[in-house]
């Protein structure tokens, strides 16, 4: 899940100020028909020491992963693309995976306006409207566009300032991104219950 971390890092990388010499807060993204503003945020704070929680043993079964998945809260993977967790099926060389980008927030890169603007400056090579996933945007966005190749992430907002991705590997492209959808949709729907 190289990519969401990879953007994290562009996102970061991105402008800069001389020491010592105040900067003015970026002002809020304003609000457009490809960036809506989120009327009903969803506050992920309580699962960040265990993102593995956000999603329910009923739904990965529902997608076929019964082993439990691995937490993404230390090391550069966290650091970069936010708390996170992953679920794989090796020998199938399928995996699910999904991260809290609480550092773009962090950074002022957050939201879905943070993944246009990368967009915009040339640090991401794709993003196209994703579906709605129960209520809440999203986008297919990355430095590559790997659906074609079973690799699918959708970026959702949960808040003007903070996304989420839900990352789906498999060697067929839809089974991907309707992995990558129904993640999502488990994600959203844990939130709304916390």
């Amino acid at each position: 899940m190289a990519a969401v971390a990879a953007l994290a890092v562009v996102a970061g990388c991105s402008g800069g100020s001389t020491a010592g010499t105040a900067q003015p807060a970026p002002p809020p993204p304003a609000e457009s028909p490809s960036q809506p503003s989120i009327a009903r945020p969803l506050d992920p704070s309580r699962f960040l020491s265990d993102p593995c929680t956000l999603v329910s043993p009923q739904a990965l079964s529902e997608l076929g992963f019964t082993e439990p998945g691995k937490p993404k809260t230390e090391g550069s993977a966290s650091v970069l693309g936010g708390p996170g967790c992953e679920w794989l099926i090796g020998r199938e060389g399928i995996g699910l995976s999904v991260a809290v980008q609480t550092p773009n927030r962090d950074r002022g890169t957050g939201g879905l306006a943070g993944v246009r603007a990368a967009l915009e400056r040339g640090q991401l090579r794709f993003s196209e409207p994703g579906p709605d996933i129960d209520g809440y945007p999203s986008v297919y966005a990355g430095l590559v566009d790997g659906r074609d190749s079973g690799r699918c992430t959708l970026w959702v907002g949960i808040a003007d300032d903070l996304t989420f991705t839900a990352t789906s590997v498999n060697r067929n492209r839809q089974q991907s991104c309707d992995a990558a959808g129904k993640l999502a949709a488990a994600v959203v729907g844990t939130l709304k219950q916390s």
